[in-house]
Formats: structure tokens, C-alpha cells, sequence
């Protein structure tokens, strides 16, 4: 079996790379988590007053000052009962550094906020579906 084979199915990095993020180095993975800690009072106050939508997620996290590498967007879409939904909520992604991304989302029963390297894909964002 491969070094993080998962569940143990023969060539699973392999087949997963697009699913692996990069690594960050010690630096880059302190700056991160120092912005992670920025981010998350804001998403809590907004999860807190039922404000999820992205656009006002992006309103409150240009107001700390951030610019080019913020990206926010709708919750991925999924399929409940046959047909394609989009849940309420906003997916953040912000880039640190090359190596360093703050991951975070907001819906209408949670939010999380964490820290990664990019994914070889789709930058900070971990990608929905192989293909």
C-alpha cells in the first residue's frame, strides 16, 4: 500500500493528486494561520446574524484589507434527490502566499475556517469532483 493510500486502494494518490493540497512551509503555514485568525471572528459575526450571501461575506472580509488573492464564492451545488441543488452560504479562499491558502465557509448551520496549500487545479479551493 502507498504512504496515504487512504482506505487502502492500490494507486489512490495517484488517482487523487487534484484532491491533495500542496505543502506549505513553516513560515508561509504561521502567516496563514495568523490570517485564519483574522477571518474567523468576522465569518462567526456573520454566521451569528444569519448573513451568509456571498456578497456581503465579501464586503466584510475587504473591510480587513484584503484585495487580489480573496476569492469568495456560492457553496458548490450537489444533488439531493435527483436534482442538482446549491445550499445557501459563501466558500472564501484566500491566498496567503504561493504556498499558503485560508479556506473558510459560511452557511446557514456552520462555518469552519482553515488553512492549506494550494490544490494543483483550483488554487485554495479543495476541487468538488474528479474527472
Amino acid at each position: 500500500m502507498e504512504p496515504g493510500a487512504g482506505e487502502g486502494a492500490p494507486h489512490y494518490r495517484e488517482n487523487n493528486g487534484f484532491r491533495i493540497s500542496g505543502d506549505m512551509s513553516a513560515a508561509s503555514a504561521e502567516d496563514a494561520r495568523r490570517e485564519a485568525g483574522r477571518i474567523e471572528p468576522v465569518l462567526k459575526r456573520l454566521w451569528q446574524q444569519g448573513k451568509w450571501d456571498p456578497e456581503t461575506v465579501r464586503a466584510a472580509l475587504l473591510g480587513l484589507g484584503y484585495g487580489g488573492t480573496l476569492r469568495v464564492e456560492p457553496m458548490n451545488s450537489r444533488f439531493v434527490d435527483g436534482r442538482e441543488v446549491r445550499p445557501e452560504g459563501a466558500l472564501v479562499g484566500l491566498r496567503v502566499h504561493d504556498d499558503a491558502c485560508v479556506t473558510a465557509f459560511v452557511q446557514k448551520t456552520n462555518y469552519q475556517v482553515s488553512t492549506n496549500g494550494p490544490y494543483p487545479e483550483t488554487g485554495c479551493f479543495e476541487p468538488p469532483a474528479g474527472h
